[in-house]
């Protein structure tokens, strides 16, 4: 991995992907991507990387922990999700809150207030939806390959618009809003291009994320929302109508570099280098 000796590893073994997150003695941090369930090759890294402390979290973490012969630390998803979060803003304790939507299989919107995290609410749209539209619609088994078709086409002939119920440019609504996800599918003899309808899924999975999350921020009395995950991994349509439809909102967002990574950064933050200083939220 380089940078020197590897002192801290935080795991995120999601349902979909595990993230890895190293900490070298340089005090550099790298990141590493393995497929579902990988917990043998999890094992393999550890063993051979000997931290110093091992940090878990994520729905498989109690099952990789039973397959380890070596003390680890199991950390909160949501507290580590906010950890990992605030160190990839660098943010101090006492900068202003915001909310944290976790774009993984579902979606979870967590409000980050210094160090304190709490789940606020969510929705069950999220990548697991998009890789079941497109394999049901596109034939698409591939995460990335949907990815790729949105990246290239337009909702338009997919979607129902506002205009197209409201032709007349001083209607009730803004014309290029979303009036039936998918409205436009029964009203013509021709089906749309496959990258229109990849385009389209990333449409209601993005538009409702960003709205669920904002109508959380505009009752919190909250400006910023930060999205994070492996959804929005190389998947720069996604990441284009979260920032779109936050900003109708009238709501600051930004979208994590490296956004997939930020349960492993957290665990890795949050694991104590001794027994006797467990912080809230982890448990060994």
């Amino acid at each position: 991995m380089g940078g020197g000796k590897t002192v801290r590893i935080g795991v995120d073994v999601g349902s979909s992907l595990t993230k890895l997150a190293f900490r070298h003695a340089s005090g550099v941090v790298r990141y590493h991507l393995l497929g579902r369930a990988a917990y043998d090759e999890v094992v393999k890294t550890v063993n051979r990387a000997e931290p110093e402390v091992l940090g878990l979290t994520g729905g498989g973490a109690a099952q990789l922990a039973s397959r380890l012969d070596r003390q680890s630390v199991q950390v909160n998803e949501f507290t580590a999700w906010g950890t990992g979060a605030n160190r990839m803003l660098a943010r101090r304790k006492k900068a202003e809150a915001y909310l944290l939507v976790s774009l993984g299989t579902g979606t979870s919107v967590m409000l980050v207030d210094g160090s304190e995290v709490r789940r606020m609410g969510g929705t069950a749209l999220g990548g697991g939806t998009i890789l079941g539209l497109g394999s049901a619609l596109l034939h698409q088994s591939d995460f990335g390959g949907t990815c790729q078709l949105a990246a290239q086409g337009t909702r338009d002939s997919v979607d129902l618009l506002v205009r197209d119920i409201y032709p007349d440019p001083d209607g009730p609504l803004k014309g290029d809003l979303t009036a039936a996800s998918f409205g436009r599918l029964a009203r013509q003899d021709n089906a749309p291009p496959p990258e229109d309808v990849a385009a389209a899924i990333m449409r209601l999975v993005g538009e409702n994320v960003a709205l669920i999350a904002g109508g959380h921020a505009q009752r919190l009395g909250l400006s910023r929302l930060v999205f994070g995950g492996s959804t929005l991994r190389n998947n720069p349509a996604l990441a284009e109508v979260l920032i779109e439809v936050s900003g109708l909102l009238g709501l600051k967002a930004c979208i994590l570099e490296n956004g997939e990574f930020v349960g492993a950064l957290g665990a890795l933050e949050w694991a104590p280098e001794a027994e006797g200083e467990m912080p809230a939220g982890g448990s060994k």
